[in-house]
């Protein structure tokens, strides 16, 4: 269980499936980063996924963190590339653990990020991209713990 100290800090949730033992084999990790963008209004930016893992959800904007990027650096592309806009990186927010194809486990650091330009436009493997305000979270299909690491990082209020 995290603790406030934890979650300030920026926290790492280790998915169950994460935490058996794999014969003293090393898991492929694949460094990833995602943007927790809101606006005056309080809506989070949302992107509905494109392609597999979990196509068809809703998530926040990000990917994979390319060779020689900072995770800054892979945080604006990403936002750039799914939702047209630019963003400023601010603090680590946390970090979470997720399976990725055959057996390597995505490692996403989650960013605060601010908007600093663009227009809001569904992009590169995103289906569809919008503000959503966290009451209405509910009516949408949100990719696997969303819900509830946002709230466990006290993103959703």
């Amino acid at each position: 269980m995290d603790t406030d100290a934890d979650r300030s800090a920026g926290s790492r949730q280790v998915a169950p499936w994460a935490q058996h033992d794999t014969g003293g084999m090393p898991v492929p990790r694949v460094r990833c980063v995602g943007a927790i963008v809101t606006d005056g209004a309080g809506r989070l930016l949302l992107v509905k996924r494109g392609h597999e893992p979990e196509a068809g959800r809703w998530s926040l904007p990000g990917g994979r963190v390319n060779p020689g990027e900072s995770d800054w650096q892979a945080l604006v592309r990403e936002v750039r590339e799914e939702t047209g806009l630019w963003v400023e990186p601010g603090r680590l927010v946390g970090a979470v653990e997720r399976p990725a194809p055959d057996g390597a486990v995505f490692d996403i650091q989650d960013y605060a990020a601010s908007v600093s330009g663009g227009r809001l436009a569904a992009g590169d493997d995103a289906a569809d991209v919008r503000w959503v305000h966290p009451r209405d979270l509910d009516q949408l299909t949100l990719t696997s713990g969303l819900a509830g690491t946002l709230t466990s990082w006290g993103v959703l209020g």
